[in-house]
């Protein structure tokens, strides 16, 4: 089925798509100031710009979106039916960068926690991630 937008308006709602201060990233900007952690948004000198860096701690924070980095196991994560070879390239682009990226933070020796949009809805959860994050030392976590 092809898609009912023309490349040009699709491009045009996909460049509205943000990749920064989303609602899901401010969520857990929010918990983590609430919980006496101060931090630095989307540091572009270290590799995938994060967008939570408690450089006292040496910790990173990836906010992913199941869909766009592809959470396996995931209903948000569907891919669609339509133009299926492009979103398949897309999306194991994207997998690929980001273990590149998460293996080479951790070389630098920061731990670095993922945590999926889908698993914001439970605040409790994010708490109690948030505070493994902070106690553990040199270990990668992933949601």
């Amino acid at each position: 089925m092809p898609d009912v937008f023309s490349k040009e308006k699709r491009s045009q709602i996909m460049s509205r798509v943000p990749g920064k201060n989303t609602k899901p990233e401010i969520k857990v900007r929010k918990i983590l100031y609430n919980m006496g952690y101060r931090y630095r948004l989307h540091v572009s000198n270290l590799p995938g710009c994060p967008d939570i860096v408690m450089t006292k701690h040496k910790k990173i924070i990836f906010v992913n979106g199941c869909f766009w980095h592809g959470h396996q196991g995931c209903t948000r994560s569907k891919r669609p039916m339509t133009n299926s070879v492009f979103w398949d390239r897309k999306i194991e682009g994207n997998i690929l960068r980001d273990k590149i990226i998460v293996s080479e933070l951790t070389e630098m020796g920061w731990d670095v926690l993922i945590l999926w949009q889908c698993q914001l809805r439970d605040k409790d959860l994010i708490e109690r991630t948030l505070r493994s994050l902070m106690e553990m030392k040199s270990e990668t976590l992933t949601g």
